[in-house]
């Protein structure tokens, strides 16, 4: 099935044709300030975008988390580092949620296939319906379905900082895994660049109460030494909005 990117036509009427499913569910919200246990609800986000004008992605960035724009800025620099200038064939994305950035990805890029990892059930029946991805079978750690070495771009945005570390890091061996060599990984974590006593001091004072486990931080030099004996090198980063404060992208590739 080839993925295609519909614009915002194809948003409003997948919006419309998915309201009348099953109804209230939920997928975790990455930049929910409340933690991991707070979720997007499908059907009340879906209804409140189309009533604001605004594609899913849009609504949840401009109003639900306060950070307009914060998506495309994130394509524009992966854009900027030549991450889609090659056309990848074969997308790989962990945690779709919303689509957000599924839906500017395909605006960038044109791949064969582009395969999603996502456990939300209602978003990944809108996810495919509208964009034509194709929802692998999802157990929350392993990209097990994915053979070895055949994805040209494997990303995750907002994920691992919403998930304990024996999780992310059995993901990272997953990733290198799957990524063909001259691919690349794209995630971003909350490391130490994004931990200056100011931003730790907005995420203890403004970054909702209850929930201590989000976000989660993760040392950046754990995660580059150990793509590195996984073949991947770190190619470039950069920070991008998150909450209160910032997240830092990471950009590995795999060598050939």
């Amino acid at each position: 099935m080839r993925a295609v990117g519909r614009g915002k036509s194809a948003l409003k009427s997948g919006v419309k044709r998915l309201l009348g499913r099953a109804g209230f569910d939920i997928v975790r919200s990455a930049n929910n300030l409340g933690g991991v246990d707070d979720f997007i609800p499908f059907e009340a986000t879906m209804r409140a975008a189309q009533a604001a004008d605004l594609s899913v992605g849009d609504y949840i960035d401009e109003v639900m988390n306060g950070t307009p724009g914060a998506t495309q800025s994130t394509i524009d620099e992966l854009r900027a580092l030549g991450v889609f200038a090659a056309n990848p064939g074969t997308v790989l994305e962990i945690g779709p949620g919303s689509g957000r950035y599924l839906e500017k990805t395909l605006k960038e890029c044109s791949p064969g296939r582009y395969e999603i990892y996502e456990t939300a059930a209602p978003w990944t029946t809108y996810l495919v319906d509208t964009f034509g991805v194709v929802a692998q079978p999802t157990a929350g750690c392993s990209l097990a379905p994915t053979p070895d070495g055949t994805v040209d771009l494997v990303h995750a945005h907002k994920v691992f900082n919403t998930v304990p570390f024996l999780g992310a890091s059995r993901y990272f061996f997953e990733m290198a895994r799957v990524t063909r060599p001259g691919g690349r990984i794209v995630f971003d974590a909350m490391t130490e660049a994004c931990l200056d006593p100011v931003a730790m001091r907005a995420w203890a004072t403004k970054g909702g109460t209850g929930h201590d486990s989000y976000p989660a931080a993760l040392p950046r030099r754990a995660c580059v030494d150990l793509f590195a004996t996984l073949g991947c090198n770190l190619e470039a980063s950069f920070l991008a909005p998150m909450g209160v404060a910032t997240t830092e992208v990471l950009v590995f590739g795999k060598r050939a």
